[in-house]
């Protein structure tokens, strides 16, 4: 672990509107919607006013998200794999009280959270697809395995699918299916992500489909949602259809 009392990181500044991280000098504008400067905290702030907190959603799996809410932060979940604790995504605030995991896996670029702050404490690996790494977004992000394709590792496995990012990846670890932003609401009114060309969310969420039918998961994990698995699967086949 390193030593977290000296000037780390020299410049990071989080977005309250939003929750997006920003690393090295203040811009004007946050990058990612577009709030002024006067809106931003730097991380150290944003460290007292904002605590991660646990909130238990199926056996060795919960849920992180800011207390109070970090702008449209996107939930990050922790597993307690066979090979050690993971976190799918990342808190958009640092916390160093929080208990350490070895590796951090991305569903895609656009809420990187405060992941380089936490490889640097826990000497954690980061893991995202390779054309994720290309966006403005994820450049000042470190990251250790820029992958490509689906794979298996601790036990998650991983399925590249693409649409709302080009390197967009969807996870299972047992019976749960980690989607994060694909589609939301997980009601009536549940849409594909309205972001990024609609047609390709569209025709790529078809393989996300025949993923669901056939694994059938119990639980799915979203950006600020858990939902039964069975009622998001006929839901998210009703927002595929609406989208055709």
């Amino acid at each position: 672990m390193i030593d977290l009392s000296a000037d780390f990181p020299p410049r990071q500044w989080v977005c309250v509107p939003c929750g997006y991280n920003m690393i090295g000098e203040m811009p004007e504008v946050c990058p990612f919607c577009g709030a002024r400067h006067d809106r931003f905290v730097s991380w150290d702030v944003g460290e007292e006013t904002y605590r991660v907190a646990e909130t238990p959603v199926a056996d060795g799996v919960a849920q992180l998200r800011s207390r109070p809410r970090l702008g449209l932060e996107h939930a990050c979940y922790r597993v307690e794999t066979a090979g050690g604790p993971v976190w799918i995504d990342c808190p958009s605030a640092f916390n160093r009280t929080l208990d350490p995991v070895g590796h951090i896996f991305f569903t895609h670029k656009d809420f990187m959270g405060a992941s380089n702050q936490y490889r640097a404490q826990w000497n954690a690996k980061v893991h995202i697809h390779a054309a994720e790494t290309a966006s403005p977004l994820a450049a000042m992000f470190p990251v250790d395995d820029a992958f490509a394709g689906d794979f298996t590792s601790h036990g998650l496995e991983a399925f590249h699918i693409g649409g709302h990012t080009e390197g967009f990846t969807v996870y299972l670890y047992d019976d749960i299916l980690f989607a994060c932003d694909y589609a939301f609401p997980p009601n009536g009114a549940m849409r594909l992500n309205p972001y990024g060309d609609s047609a390709g969310i569209a025709r790529k969420g078809r393989r996300l489909l025949a993923i669901v039918r056939e694994r059938t998961p119990r639980l799915v994990a979203g950006y600020n949602y858990v939902a039964d698995g069975a009622e998001w699967l006929a839901l998210f086949e009703g927002a595929l259809d609406r989208a055709a």
